[in-house]
């Protein structure tokens, strides 16, 4: 839907202007009239319109005046001045104020059909510019969710610094683009609440742009670090270590999680994701793998290098040794020249 907003002092032209920009070919327009530039940028403030058409001689605020006023507040909304001919040298001063079409009174129904369609076509081209893919923004939100939860603070400021360039070549309004940014901060934080570890709120951004976006984002950060009682490793890394110093002890997905401050369920699917092994499997291998050392130094008995790495069942650990190397222990001891 796009608005047209016709500005004259005379009921009859704003009437037949009005009407004219109806009969477009192009649909769904809308047309809204005001009397002079004061009733105008009223209207504007609290409606903005996708084009202004004008007339000059006006009372109380004339559209010099109202196109100047455009350019420092409204810059982005293309202008059409309806003149005479005796305006003309009004009207070239409207040019310098970014006036994008010229039409002369009287109207004609070609005219100003061509200047809505040309101006809606420019309008179409800057919204695909300043447009943001739903795959753009959707490889924004996933980076940046791994990085919020990780506690990767090299890597946020790394993708807002990239989405700060991306914007650059865009001519997106500040209104626009917070706007925007907004929505992917609401987006980001029910990313991470899916984890369905601890609730997370976060209200609106704390600035304007890129950085207020920052700002919001590491907020978050601190949120999720508070939350985890100043906990900051990555938790797999940090899991990984925790199952190496209890290696002897019978370890369970939930109890490492509970040490990590995370959700049992979320806790397993990102170490899976992680790794590309299960937290089961992984705590096995590595005991797999201390067991071989241990029964490479020729020190130990079988037993007690079974009590070692979290084995009080010795049959059971003779089956799993052998289901991860393809050999018993005494078989793998063998193996090295060891009896």
């Amino acid at each position: 839907m796009h608005r047209i907003l016709v500005v004259d002092d005379e009921p009859m032209i704003r009437k037949g202007l009005e009407k004219l920009i109806q009969q477009s070919e192009h649909t769904g327009i809308t047309t809204e009239t005001a009397e002079n530039g004061v009733d105008a940028l009223d209207k504007i403030r609290s409606r903005r319109p996708d084009i202004l058409f004008t007339d000059i001689r006006m009372p109380q605020m004339d559209g010099l005046e109202l196109c100047r006023r455009m350019q420092q507040q409204y810059g982005d909304i293309p202008i059409v001045v309806v003149s005479g001919y005796g305006d003309f040298e009004y009207a070239q001063r409207c040019m310098s104020y970014g006036v994008k079409e010229y039409l002369l009174k009287p109207v004609t129904k070609a005219g100003v059909h061509g200047a809505v369609a040309k101006l809606l076509a420019g309008i179409a081209a800057e919204n695909e510019r300043s447009y943001v893919s739903l795959s753009q923004s959707e490889h924004w939100l996933e980076r940046l969710d791994e990085a919020v939860w990780h506690l990767r603070d090299e890597a946020v400021s790394g993708i807002v610094a990239e989405m700060g360039d991306y914007f650059r070549t865009k001519r997106i309004e500040d209104k626009r683009l917070r706007e925007w940014l907004q929505e992917l901060l609401v987006k980001l934080v029910k990313q991470v609440n899916r984890r369905d570890v601890y609730p997370i709120a976060l209200g609106d951004m704390t600035g304007d742009g890129v950085e207020g976006f920052e700002q919001s984002v590491r907020e978050l950060a601190r949120t999720i670090r508070a939350k985890r009682k100043g906990q900051v490793k990555e938790p797999v890394e940090e899991a990984k270590a925790y199952i190496e110093r209890n290696l002897a002890k019978e370890l369970s997905l939930e109890e490492v999680a509970e040490m990590l401050g995370l959700n049992a369920s979320y806790f397993s699917q990102l170490f899976k994701q992680m790794t590309g092994e299960t937290f089961v499997y992984y705590r096995t291998k590595r005991r797999m793998e201390l067991a071989k050392k241990l029964l490479a130094s020729g020190q130990y008995k079988i037993t007690d290098i079974s009590f070692e790495v979290g084995y009080a069942d010795h049959p059971h650990f003779t089956k799993t040794f052998k289901k991860f190397t393809g050999y018993t222990p005494s078989e793998y001891r063998l193996s090295l020249g060891i009896e």
